[in-house]
């Protein structure tokens, strides 16, 4: 590599050796996510992953794909980049689980204004660790140099995950029923979604010194806890899908309660949810009240601190609960299943 470089290129903005050297900065990262299946190492052309189909007489694949949307606003505020990996990450495989499949690879995207081999190497440092969260291994990935279309300090990240299901165990609700119970697993925060509201409410396009005010009711500066990392669920709803019977599961992102929870619903099956049943973290009230937002627009739009559901039969509730906190999870019983359609907040 020692003799790939161009002048000409450089003087047009892009350097073609940062690449080199942000790869050898990440080299250990990566080498943190290999699991069995791996063939290879970075460089390809693409990335080799060798599939097991010892238990799976039917395999399906199942991907995903997602960014990080603006919450890399705050990132590029706090100048902290090696967390929205995890948010990348987290985005992609938590969608796949939805289905019931388990994540196996990963691929990130990064496009950038100026490549900073550091802050390319922080950013997959955060992916590789979403990578281990998630059990998957990352397999390869881009960066792309683009002068002139991203301002030099700043990117954009987004992800794809391929995960793998047998066919008679992708997960269906045509067992879902009234009485079944819907159970909660606590988000970390705003996660990844909502932020162009939060970046309005907060004007933190006009003040970005905003980021740095502390809160006492969230113990931290405002910067800090937008920028906390999406939970990945796809470990505690693995385990639970191996020794519960599952009938739904949602990721709640983008639309929060009222269009992800239906997703996971079978027809004449509709989400009762007491409001007052809601965990909702202190960030999301300080959202509510500086921004004066109705509560079904809070409801509409974040996942006011639920990032999954699971719907399981009222039998099984309590084997549920014990093996989502045995895996980490401080899960809790949110509402349970009536006739109906969508979701019923009272």
């Amino acid at each position: 590599m020692e003799k790939s470089y161009s002048a000409s290129y450089a003087a047009a903005g892009v350097d073609i050796t940062a690449g080199y050297r942000a790869v050898e900065l990440m080299k250990g990262y990566v080498a943190r996510t290999t699991t069995p299946g791996c063939i290879g190492g970075l460089g390809g052309f693409g990335g080799l992953f060798e599939l097991d189909c010892t238990d799976m007489p039917h395999p399906v694949l199942i991907s995903g794909t997602d960014g990080v949307g603006t919450k890399l606003r705050i990132a590029f505020l706090m100048d902290k980049h090696d967390t929205v990996g995890i948010d990348c990450v987290a985005m992609c495989v938590n969608d796949v689980i939805c289905a019931g499949a388990k994540p196996l690879v990963f691929l990130d995207y990064i496009a950038c204004g100026k490549n900073v081999p550091e802050r390319i190497a922080e950013l997959v440092k955060g992916v590789s660790e979403g990578c281990v969260q998630a059990g998957a291994a990352l397999v390869g990935g881009e960066t792309a140099e683009m002068p002139g279309f991203y301002p030099e300090d700043e990117y954009d990240l987004a992800g794809f995950t391929v995960g793998a299901v047998d066919k008679s165990r992708i997960l269906s609700n045509e067992d879902m029923k009234p009485g079944d119970v819907v159970i909660a697993l606590p988000s970390s925060g705003v996660h990844s979604n909502g932020f162009s509201l939060v970046r309005k409410v907060f004007d933190l396009d006009a003040h970005p010194e905003n980021v740095k005010v502390y809160y006492d009711e969230l113990g931290c500066t405002l910067g800090e806890a937008l920028l906390r990392p999406t939970c990945i669920y796809v470990k505690p709803v693995l385990a639970l899908m191996d020794q519960v019977k599952v009938k739904g599961v949602s990721h709640i992102t983008g639309g929060g309660f009222y269009e992800n929870i239906p997703r996971s619903l079978k027809k004449g099956c509709a989400a009762r949810i007491k409001k007052s049943d809601v965990r909702t973290p202190a960030i999301f009230g300080l959202l509510q009240k500086t921004g004066n937002i109705p509560e079904r627009d809070m409801f509409n739009t974040f996942n006011m601190g639920v990032g999954m559901v699971v719907t399981v039969a009222a039998e099984d509730d309590a084997k549920a609960l014990e093996v989502l906190k045995a895996n980490g999870q401080d899960a809790y019983i949110l509402g349970e299943i009536v006739e109906g359609e969508g979701v019923e907040l009272c």
